[in-house]
This record gives structure tokens, sequence and C-alpha cells, in this order.
């Protein structure tokens, strides 16, 4: 038997067999964009908290402690005068030399989150590591206050997703900030407000440190600014979302 072809056969077999290898191909590609998108997801980097989206007026100061403390017994006598309570973040060192100045910040009724133990660049650090510094940092809080934290801020700012599982798997709530007053480079009130003046809305998170030189003569200026935007400086625990939540690529916590 012959099977005899002519040139219509012969051109559709040929798209026949291309159409096949086509779909072959954009079934392969489907595949691999699937298994991308899977691995994004899987491996998708952990941020801090930088801010809240809220429809409150609310926003946080923080204050770092990890140099002296020969300025607390002013700050803690603005916040008493103003009737505003705040979150201090402390390195456990600091714990360790001031721990009078620890237990007058929680018998004042201010928030106490831990700033790690010795201060190290977390992001060199191991997952064991890391957990560390976080759980001998919240033994001395505890110590002193009798209580632990759930709050926690990383040395220098730094994190990678190690650093933010590590928390996240100690029940930890990593904290970063919106907005800077840079006090510790050691410019004066009017400089800070004007980093902020512009910039501040609800859900903020303002970063400060005592021991600089200009932080405790600025303290009561800047309440009274932030008070008179209509904001009402709270506590981080009472700013942000223990649970339903999401943090977006830019850091901000959203409730589902």
């Amino acid at each position: 038997m012959f099977i005899v072809f002519n040139k219509q056969k012969v051109y559709t077999y040929c798209i026949s067999i291309i159409m096949v290898v086509l779909l072959f191909c954009i079934a392969g590609t489907l595949t691999a964009e699937k298994e991308t998108m899977t691995t994004s997801s899987t491996n998708e980097k952990l941020l801090p908290i930088y801010k809240v989206k809220t429809d409150s007026k609310k926003v946080a100061l923080t204050m770092n402690c990890a140099w002296n403390a020969d300025d607390i017994d002013t700050i803690l006598k603005i916040l008493e005068d103003n009737n505003t309570k705040i979150t201090f973040f402390m390195v456990g060192d600091w714990i360790e030399k001031y721990p009078e100045a620890v237990k007058k910040i929680h018998d004042a009724g201010h928030e106490i989150g831990t700033h790690s133990d010795t201060h190290p660049h977390v992001n060199n650090l191991s997952y064991e590591e890391n957990i560390k510094e976080l759980e001998k940092s919240n033994d001395k809080i505890e110590k002193i206050t009798g209580t632990r934290t759930n709050l926690y801020r990383t040395p220098y700012g730094e994190y990678n997703t190690t650093v933010i599982k590590s928390a996240q798997d100690k029940g930890y709530y990593t904290i970063q900030w919106s907005l800077d007053t840079l006090d510790y480079t050691g410019i004066n009130g009017t400089e800070m407000w004007n980093r902020l003046k512009e910039k501040i809305e609800g859900g903020d998170i303002i970063l400060m440190h005592n021991g600089t030189k200009h932080t405790a003569d600025s303290l009561e200026m800047l309440l009274h600014n932030i008070q008179e935007k209509g904001l009402e400086i709270v506590k981080i625990s009472e700013l942000i979302y223990t649970d339903n939540y999401q943090i977006d690529v830019n850091g901000t916590q959203i409730k589902k």
C-alpha cells in the first residue's frame, strides 16, 4: 500500500505539528511561572512594622535606651506633666547598668520593649543567636519589672528574614519607625520638629533616644506640637494590631 502525499496534506501535517509544539511550550512556560510565583511567595522577605494603617489620630512615641541614664528623671517628669505614656526600647547592657531607671520607667506606667541584649549587628547572627539576644534581654526586664515584653526593636534598625523570623517564633512584634527625629545627631528641638511637622499623621511611629544633647530639653515642645496637630500620643501596644493583620511591602501594618 502506498500513501500519497500532496502539498495540501504536507502543509496540514506541518501546521498540526507546529501547533502541538507551541501548546507544549506554552504549558511549560505557565508551569514554570507558577513554580516561580510559589517560590517567591514562600521566600517572601519578612518585614518589621514601620507604621500602622489606621483611621485613628494616634501616633506612638518611642525612645531607645542604650547610652546613659542622665536625663531619665527629666524625661519622666515631662511625660508625667503632660499625661503621656510612651514605649522605651532598652538594651540588656543598659538595663544591667541602670536598673533603678528601668524600675522608674516601669513604675511610671510606661511600656518597655527589648532593643536586644548587647546591641550587635543582628544580620550577622544565626537564628539561635538572635533568639538568645532577645531572651537574655527579656530575662533582665522581667527580673526588674516582674513582666516580660513582646516588643522588639532591632539594633541599628538592621534586619533580615532570619532576624524577623526568630522574633516572630518567640512571639515578638518587631517595631521599626516611620519618623526619625535624628535627636542622636545633636540637633535642637526646632530642627527635630521641622523633620516631623509636614509628615506626621495617624499611625506613625516616632523614633527618639535618651542620653542625647537635646532630647530632654526638646521633649515638651515636641509633645505640645504633636498634640496641636490633633494627634494622641500612645504606647506601641495601643497602636499596633496584634492579630489578623498583614504587613505590606512598605512595612505598613494593615488590619485584615
